[in-house]
């Protein structure tokens, strides 16, 4: 919520204040028009590493967007943000069970969920290690976690600095701010991963068409966006990351 100093910072307040102040309009970036189609194919490939009709914590839900897909699917669905804003959202569309906090200090107890999911959320993490390890600690045997983040490639280089100007002009939109999110490669998040212990570590890298693309060139991006995630996934910017908790 606004004013707390999350452990991690500065920086997390200040993401937590950014997404408390843009909750009104987080909706109609990723549930309408290319949005919705956007966040729907992100949603598509975490739910496909998850099991299906389980109980599902979700880290950096938002305004529930991805809970409400895993509960339509049959699961159950608990969220968790540092946004307050969002927070009521989330409550509000469906009466999910929804945790004010920070993904790397999670208050559960050990062992009491099938899975775990975060959607572009990954990035903004001060200490991954500890969110990685936390996950681990709270899924049963055999659960599975599935992240998707923004991957390291020639337009991400960019973001960054696209992203400070918008802060300086005042711009509000989703994600536009200095956070000092870090955008991954793929061996780097496959070894974070591996190293709190999970298995069958899979990262893939989805998406072309942007969201923030104008509707033109949205629509060209999508038709090739396939082409580009099988033949040229660098380009992709999205990383798809799963792993699961061994059975013993």
């Amino acid at each position: 919520m606004i004013g707390t100093r999350y452990k991690g910072g500065f920086q997390l307040t200040k993401v937590a204040t950014h997404y408390d102040q843009v909750a009104a309009v987080y909706d109609s970036q990723y549930d309408q028009k290319q949005g919705k189609i956007y966040y729907g194919h992100i949603c598509s490939k975490v739910m496909e590493n998850l099991p299906k009709r389980g109980k599902l914590l979700d880290l950096g839900c938002g305004t529930g967007l991805f809970m409400h897909r895993y509960v339509s699917s049959g699961g159950e669905a608990f969220g968790l943000d540092i946004s307050r804003g969002m927070i009521i959202k989330a409550h509000g569309r469906d009466g999910s069970d929804v945790f004010s906090g920070n993904a790397e200090v999670l208050p559960f107890c050990d062992g009491v969920f099938d899975c775990i999911s975060s959607i572009l959320a990954f990035s903004y993490l001060q200490n991954p290690n500890s969110m990685l390890d936390e996950s681990y600690r709270l899924l049963k045997p055999g659960g599975a976690l599935s992240v998707c983040t923004l991957g390291h490639n020639m337009f991400t280089k960019m973001v960054p600095v696209a992203y400070r100007i918008g802060e300086k002009l005042k711009i509000k939109r989703v994600g536009v701010g200095t956070f000092k999110e870090h955008y991954y490669r793929e061996d780097e998040i496959r070894e974070l991963f591996e190293k709190a212990g999970f298995e069958d570590v899979k990262v893939e890298r989805i998406s072309f068409a942007h969201v923030d693309l104008k509707p033109s060139l949205y629509s060209i991006a999508k038709k090739v966006e396939p082409f580009v995630e099988e033949k040229v996934p660098y380009l992709a910017f999205n990383l798809c990351v799963s792993g699961k908790k061994p059975e013993k």
